[in-house]
């Protein structure tokens, strides 16, 4: 039997909850934390009828649909190969139809949050955006990274469907000479360059959430699974 055929003889429904507990209950507190921490001017402007707090809002809510989702998708197709049941050899392609969008959603509703916010950061312009461009540019290059040497399959979590990919080795060309993590260590700076381009306090606290909690999605999703697909439990 093939290794994701015997993890998936070997796991219970509590091994598809592990860790998810703990990832609703940070959830709600950092985004609580983070929505007191959003500004709300009298004078704020609109974009498609939402002010800058509102876009913030919108954004650190669709970060958390991701993550949720992304975490049952994860789980399911992982301990009981629910995706590839549903749908056969277009699985993956489902799979990246629902977790792309909320992925891409993420710099957007940020940028709509910077573009509508008059809450500045410092004030000091010229050094926010020097800084900020430069975090930009970092992200990119760890997403070219992650798209030409990790590839797209394998970031959208093809370990969780197929066997080829659990069996590829480590990645170490680009920026994953310098990291293991260059999704959530490197590409996301790029949310918090995009704040600081913007001069944003708004969309600094939404970067400092979404930040965080990826990293929450690590330790209480991905850190367990890949145990499951790598480890002893394997």
């Amino acid at each position: 039997m093939s290794r994701l055929g015997n993890l998936r003889t070997q796991s219970t429904w509590r091994d598809i909850i592990e860790g998810q507990p703990q990832q609703i209950a940070i959830m709600v507190l950092m985004a609580l934390g983070a929505m007191s921490l959003l500004k709300a001017p009298a004078d704020a402007p609109t974009v498609l009828f939402l002010t800058s707090r509102e876009w913030a809002v919108v954004s650190i809510v669709l970060a958390c649909v991701h993550q949720l989702v992304t975490a049952a998708g994860f789980r399911l197709q992982l301990h009981r190969n629910v995706l590839t049941k549903w749908f056969g050899d277009r699985d993956m392609h489902v799979w990246a139809v629902i977790f792309m969008p909320l992925l891409v959603a993420r710099p957007i509703t940020l940028c709509l949050v910077g573009w509508t916010d008059t809450v500045v950061i410092t004030g000091w312009r010229l050094p926010e955006i020097a800084l900020g461009l430069a975090l930009i540019g970092v992200a990119v290059w760890g997403m070219h990274s992650v798209l030409v040497y990790f590839t797209l399959p394998r970031a959208l979590g093809g370990d969780h469907f197929r066997e080829e990919y659990a069996a590829m080795p480590m990645v170490r060309e680009g920026v994953f000479k310098y990291t293991s993590n260059a999704m959530y260590g490197i590409v996301f700076l790029g949310l918090w360059g995009i704040a600081l381009t913007f001069g944003s306090w708004n969309a600094l606290v939404v970067a400092l959430f979404q930040h965080g909690f990826i990293w929450v999605h690590m330790y209480c999703t991905e850190a367990p699974d890949m145990h499951w697909i790598y480890g002893a439990k394997g």
